[in-house]
């Protein structure tokens, strides 16, 4: 396969999923809550797959695609908005309790692959210093979530 029809294939994955995950009307709430600066949960999910993506290709760590991707999407699946919580204190404990909700709520509305369930649930180590990625899909995504979340608070906007 060339890397052309490898791009093609990759972005026809990518594409799909974000369709699915825009179509679900749970997870379209994901674009009424903003992740970081003002972008939206949904947007700041759709550069974490698509950089989780580039890593993967560019450093050539041969990891479960689909996995990947779909586990990227569904790393911030906490469906709250952190910012407007009545409780204050919740926005100091936001970094350590989302991945676990995440998971809870991706459990009940999707099949999880184990790959997919442990990107979700590790995505924010090493806060979440009990739960490491265990897989190269979930190292990926830890790092591209950390990389998009600095560009997101410092410039405003999605990486891509």
């Amino acid at each position: 396969m060339t890397a052309q029809e490898k791009n093609r294939t990759s972005d026809s994955l990518l594409s799909g999923l974000v369709s699915e995950l825009s179509a679900h009307p749970i997870a379209g709430t994901m674009k009424h809550h903003v992740a970081h600066g003002a972008v939206s949960v949904f947007d700041h999910a759709v550069s974490v797959a698509k950089l989780s993506d580039k890593i993967n290709d560019r450093l050539r760590l041969h990891a479960d695609r689909r996995a990947l991707l779909r586990g990227a999407l569904l790393h911030d699946y906490y469906l709250y908005d952190w910012h407007d919580c009545p409780d204050r204190s919740i926005l100091h404990l936001h970094g350590f309790y989302h991945p676990k909700v995440a998971l809870e709520n991706a459990r009940r509305d999707f099949t999880l692959s184990d790959k997919e369930e442990n990107i979700i649930r590790s995505h924010m180590w090493p806060l979440t210093i009990f739960h490491l990625p265990r897989c190269r899909e979930a190292a990926i995504v830890c790092a591209a979530d950390k990389i998009c979340s600095l560009h997101e608070t410092i410039l405003r906007r999605p990486l891509s």
